[in-house]
């Protein structure tokens, strides 16, 4: 029988829990380990999780493994994406690249770059913005910094057209969307207009970098 909890990385296992009484309870520690494992093998052997960061790995790690009792008191709906945010270098994009590694047994999410939807946008017009208001779930990477789509002379707020897609299918079929981004709420809201904004609260938990995180690509 799978062992959701137990994850192999070519000959060495990572034991992430155990099962109690038909569920998996987590040891945040020996995730620690898997993350900082894997995230060598995903980014290079400099990778290394900061402990100036650990809060937010706390938090995003109960949100990854449906711990609803410690999200609740994290303040995390379960029910919602989430939307990463944090100055340029913090760590955002990386972060949920790896995450979604910590729970094999589920559907990963997909990362997308907002700027190569805006480009798809630009070459095949509208159904590009059908195709991500589709029933995967996506994590948008850095979201508001896109350019402003162009097909055919007409524009487009592609990311924002998209966004009030997802929302439909959040609202219709519980399908979760994450994003990460630079930008705080009141560029968010000056990029694509009160009413996403609006629908972004509904959609996503907000889990933000302090602002003077350090860049961690220097």
């Amino acid at each position: 029988m799978q062992k959701p909890y137990i994850i192999l990385e070519g000959n060495v296992e990572y034991t992430l829990g155990h099962i109690q009484n038909n569920l998996i309870i987590y040891d945040f520690d020996k995730i620690l380990v898997y993350l900082n494992a894997k995230g060598k093998l995903l980014f290079g052997a400099g990778f290394k999780l900061f402990d100036e960061d650990s809060e937010i790995v706390f938090r995003l790690c109960n949100y990854m493994i449906r711990d609803e009792a410690n999200c609740k008191k994290l303040d995390m709906d379960v029910r919602k994406g989430v939307l990463l945010t944090g100055p340029v270098g913090c760590g955002k994009t990386s972060l949920m690249k790896l995450l979604r590694h910590i729970v094999p047994h589920q559907k990963p999410y997909k990362m997308m770059p907002s700027r190569n939807i805006v480009f798809g946008f630009n070459h095949i017009g509208y159904k590009t913005i059908e195709d991500f208001g589709n029933g995967q779930c996506f994590c948008f990477d850095d979201l508001g910094v896109e350019p402003m789509g162009r097909h055919y002379g007409k524009d487009c707020n592609v990311m924002g057209e998209v966004l009030l897609s997802r929302y439909d299918l959040f609202l219709g079929y519980s399908i979760k969307t994450h994003a990460t981004t630079n930008l705080n709420a009141q560029e968010l809201e000056e990029r694509y207009g009160i009413r996403v904004r609006s629908r972004m609260r509904e959609l996503f938990n907000l889990v933000a970098f302090d602002d003077g995180s350090k860049d961690k690509r220097t």
